[in-house]
């Protein structure tokens, strides 16, 4: 029986950046099963859709996911981020600037 998953690697490439945003496309990779080069490109992919901004801190990345994305598919008007909470994701609460007095 041929193996195949409900969720592309589209979308275990971006649970595992929600899991690890600071991960390399390698860890990435190595974390859902597919090689550096393919998780680099569905990155890039990821990306250029808007589903995440890379930033470049010193020699890595840090990857931020738009939650409020819409997923790609026509049959549900879901945003990513719901997807991701179903898949164990905890969003994190940006914090308030402390008034300076």
């Amino acid at each position: 029986m041929a193996e195949w998953s409900f969720i592309t690697n589209h979308g275990l490439v971006l649970a595992a950046i929600a899991r690890h945003p600071r991960s390399t496309a390698r860890d990435l990779g190595d974390d859902v099963g597919i090689t550096e080069r393919t998780a680099h490109k569905i990155i890039i992919d990821l990306e250029e859709a808007g589903y995440i901004t890379k930033t470049k801190i010193g020699r890595k990345n840090k990857y931020t996911i738009h939650p409020d994305m819409p997923l790609a598919e026509e049959a549900t008007d879901a945003a990513v981020g719901e997807l991701l909470v179903m898949l164990g994701w905890k969003r994190r609460r940006r914090r308030e600037p402390t008034p300076v007095s």
